[in-house]
């Protein structure tokens, strides 16, 4: 399930963290209405610019309440235009955050991502169903405890979720998956 949000009804042209904070509280009641597995798209769509402030309250203030307030949960951005995405990259990027990006059915990370942390989640995202970290391991061919480390920084990016399963042998294990 996705709710979305067209920032573009607040103009093309978007200044100033206040600006932001008027429009960031819009968010809650969304997130809170959502369920786990849900997101809020932020729609850009005629959204020309925002500058570097207005980005690191909007969309970094969100993301950093997503794990801690709305677990499960997740934010995507889409339609940026040039130089949106290139203020949104920097405050993102200052402020050690990632976040999804959806460009027609394709959804990548932006802002500050190691190349191993795209390459975790571009295979969460590619299964199309949740995997063990065994799994994941084993499909990135990399060691069980450096797997749960990306996992981890991840998950507590808000950019996957962990769910409580069982394994075929009975023991407990951890699912992830991403938005779909």
């Amino acid at each position: 399930m996705e709710r979305r949000i067209a920032l573009g009804e607040h103009g093309p042209h978007l200044w100033t963290r206040e600006t932001a904070r008027n429009i960031r509280v819009e968010f809650d009641p969304i997130l809170e209405g959502l369920e786990e597995g849900g997101a809020l798209v932020i729609d850009t769509k005629g959204v020309e610019v925002f500058d570097y402030s207005f980005a690191n309250e909007l969309f970094g203030r969100t993301i950093l309440s997503i794990p801690r307030e709305y677990p499960g949960r997740f934010v995507l951005v889409e339609n940026l235009s040039k130089y949106a995405r290139e203020n949104l990259t920097k405050a993102l990027e200052g402020m050690g955050l990632a976040m999804m990006e959806r460009k027609g059915k394709a959804i990548g990370l932006i802002g500050k991502v190691h190349p191993t942390d795209q390459q975790t989640f571009a295979a969460v995202a590619k299964a199309g169903r949740s995997l063990t970290s065994s799994e994941l391991a084993e499909k990135l061919e990399v060691n069980l405890n450096a797997m749960n480390e990306r996992l981890s920084k991840l998950l507590g990016l808000g950019l996957i979720r962990r769910e409580r399963a069982t394994s075929p042998s009975g023991r407990e294990q951890y699912e992830y998956s991403t938005f779909q």
